[in-house]
């Protein structure tokens, strides 16, 4: 049986400002939360995903008013990400209008949080976000704080534990292709997808839709997150919808 594949627009914020940078990195402002959720919601993203790209050095998610003021517009899952350290951090996002959060550095730090978060919420509400480096063949490292620091943890064998401890999908993102717009890291992916049993949504290096294609038919991925190929209107859901369905890519018609 085919999957239905989700497409996903995801956006990274600092401060009041959506941005985007090059392998998470030379951030450049793009314009207000709300008004691109809005956009992307009407296009037909099928979830939207925010991730504050500054909370790990502060401490705490501070997206909460973004979130409160998006929900009240889009109708769509949310799932938020960065400064979740704790159950408590979590429900109070949800309460905002999250469906998700999205977890990292605490993860990584506290690998017992993914199943409090998942026995408090549900796994549905649980996704861990991994930030993968390619250190050799075949071979990639878990990295945290938006990408700015080392933890020496195997990638693959991390994915396959934060699914033993209760996560209900991950957030993949390749640090050395985002932002390149020269594709995914599709033997990332392949890798990654061949280790988990949970959904797979892929972050990092969509340029065009042929990027979402080889991520999908190749890699197995199961959700597609893409961001500056929005932010900067060079695709839209429609034109992205449309090249699947040409391809046999299962995904959900927009009405």
């Amino acid at each position: 049986m085919k999957k239905r594949i989700r497409l996903i627009a995801r956006l990274d914020i600092k401060g009041e400002n959506v941005i985007k940078g090059i392998h998470l990195e030379g951030l450049r402002v793009i314009g207000s939360p709300c008004h691109y959720a809005k956009k992307y919601y009407l296009q037909g993203a099928d979830e939207l995903i925010f991730m504050d790209t500054v909370a790990s050095l502060y401490g705490r998610n501070h997206l909460g008013h973004i979130i409160e003021s998006v929900a009240k517009d889009v109708f769509i899952p949310i799932s938020v990400g960065g400064g979740i350290r704790s159950v408590d951090d979590a429900i109070k996002i949800l309460r905002l209008g999250a469906d998700k959060v999205s977890v990292n550095t605490a993860a990584v730090k506290n690998p017992i949080l993914i199943s409090e978060i998942a026995n408090s919420l549900g796994s549905q509400a649980m996704v861990v976000s991994v930030e993968a480096k390619k250190v050799g063949a075949n071979q990639w490292e878990v990295y945290t704080d938006n990408g700015r620091e080392s933890t020496g943890i195997d990638a693959i064998e991390w994915l396959s534990e934060v699914e033993r401890l209760g996560a209900g999908e991950i957030l993949l993102t390749s640090v050395d292709n985002e932002g390149t717009k020269k594709g995914f890291d599709i033997d990332l992916i392949n890798t990654a997808s061949n280790v988990t049993t949970i959904p797979l949504i892929v972050s990092g290096g969509m340029g065009k839709y042929e990027h979402l294609r080889d991520a999908v038919l190749k890699g197995e991925a199961d959700a597609i997150a893409m961001a500056g190929v929005l932010h900067y209107d060079e695709l839209t859901f429609s034109d992205v919808r449309s090249e699947c369905f040409s391809d046999d890519i299962m995904v959900r018609s927009h009405e």
